[in-house]
């Protein structure tokens, strides 16, 4: 360990560059942070209630799910008589929503044409029912639906993300 001494030279040293236009340079950069807007429960829930509604009124029962942007899991319902598989495949086309910034259907068109290559992806569900929700241009997160036909989760999700419009 440095004597007492050896540790006050060096912080004279040092003094120096601690002072004067570096101290002034150091003190006048600013970091920069982004701002965005975030989901919360409440949100969530009327979103979810659109869509719910719009399965019901068309006499479907779907599992619906709603993934903040880091496609982590904020709630999930699943209606009576939905299918035990749809609980996954409704989180996985949320988050699939999220993770690649475009609805499911986008990637479900690209394979329905032969591009083959979208099963590489990881993590994808590309089956219609997975929607991104907007706040302007912001993915702040997705919504993802199944239970019923493709075409039909791909409606549901969409009444659901209408709220944020």
């Amino acid at each position: 360990m440095p004597s007492r001494h050896a540790r006050l030279l060096a912080l004279a040293l040092l003094m120096p560059a601690l002072s004067g236009p570096a101290l002034a340079a150091t003190a006048a950069m600013k970091i920069e942070l982004s701002q965005r807007t975030t989901l919360n429960l409440a949100a969530v829930k009327q979103i979810a209630q659109a869509a719910e509604d719009k399965a019901r009124a068309q006499g479907l029962s779907v599992s619906i799910a709603i993934v903040d942007d880091a496609g982590r899991l904020l709630h999930f319902q699943r209606m009576d008589g939905t299918p035990n598989s749809s609980v996954e495949v409704a989180i996985g086309k949320a988050t699939h929503a999220v993770n690649y910034r475009r609805d499911t259907a986008f990637h479900e068109k690209l394979l329905s044409e032969g591009n083959n290559v979208v099963l590489g992806l990881p993590s994808i569900t590309p089956i219609e029912g997975g929607v991104r929700l907007l706040h302007g241009d912001q993915v702040i997160g997705g919504i993802g639906v199944s239970g019923a036909r493709a075409a039909q989760d791909g409606e549901i999700a969409q009444a659901g993300a209408d709220m944020l419009k």
